[in-house]
């Protein structure tokens, strides 16, 4: 067992774990399954609560003294004290709809968290075959079937804006935040993997004007974060985690320093 206070030692067993809960996903993904609904009216399905317990049950093998907020378990209000330290934040199956629908843009999502930022994260994309992976001591990575690729973010001090937008959640406040951008190259795409692009260079800026919450976002933000980008709230502050509810704000996530973010507003 790695030993939990080096986290760059984390980084690869919890890679095999996410690896092991995207192919229980996929069996189900590839099952006539039935989709329930949850208290929120938001979905939930087989894929979604196979895939928690066996990240549960991983982490308390790798890391036994961290505890856990899950998706799943904080929706049925099992949420442990998370006060006196660093914690985990799991979304086993980021992009539920993306799922149900036979979509590929779906992600098995594990973070660290300390001192409320994002310090770790691992997004894999069992559809896709990506497995992401960063921390804020040992930078951030993409591995495929044909290797690992150092990720690190585009800064665009001249050329064209590319802009990644929810796929499954435009609203009137993100088209009015676009049209801000005029010129610029609008990308869709589902779950985590937004954050993603802009780690690789594939999208310079990614708003989100409207609900997320903790457990959506971590993963993704400790990936960018990792590779040399940043994640803003409302009022243009660094974007933080350990709130009470675990309910996100706006935020704008943007890749390099050249990147310009226009400023946000919940009102």
């Amino acid at each position: 067992m790695p030993d939990p206070s080096d986290r760059r030692k984390l980084i690869d067993p919890l890679m095999i774990l996410a690896r092991e809960a995207g192919a229980a996903i996929m069996e189900i993904y590839a099952s006539d399954f039935s989709v329930y609904t949850k208290d929120d009216a938001s979905p939930v399905t087989a894929a979604d609560r196979k895939g928690e317990a066996m990240i549960l049950a991983g982490l308390a093998k790798l890391a036994p003294g961290i505890p856990v907020v899950a998706e799943e378990s904080a929706s049925a209000g099992h949420i442990p004290d998370i006060h006196r330290g660093c914690f985990w934040l799991v979304d086993p199956l980021d992009g539920t709809r993306e799922f149900i629908r036979k979509g590929t843009d779906f992600t098995v999502n594990i973070a660290l968290v300390d001192r409320r930022e994002p310090v770790l994260g691992i997004v894999f994309a069992p559809a896709l075959g990506k497995m992401y992976a960063g921390s804020r001591a040992g930078g951030a990575f993409l591995e495929t079937a044909e290797g690992r690729r150092v990720l690190r973010v585009a800064d665009i001090a001249g050329g064209r804006l590319r802009i990644v937008a929810s796929k499954s959640h435009r609203n009137p406040a993100t088209d009015a935040y676009l049209a801000r951008y005029p010129g610029a190259d609008l990308v869709s795409i589902g779950s985590s993997l937004k954050f993603c692009l802009v780690a690789e260079a594939a999208a310079d800026l990614y708003p989100r004007l409207g609900p997320t919450m903790e457990w959506d976002t971590a993963a993704g933000h400790a990936v960018l974060a990792a590779a040399g980008g940043e994640v803003f709230d409302a009022a243009g502050q660094p974007f933080r985690y350990q709130k009470t509810d675990f309910r996100n704000g706006f935020f704008v996530a943007r890749g390099g320093k050249g990147v310009p973010v226009c400023p946000i507003s919940e009102n």
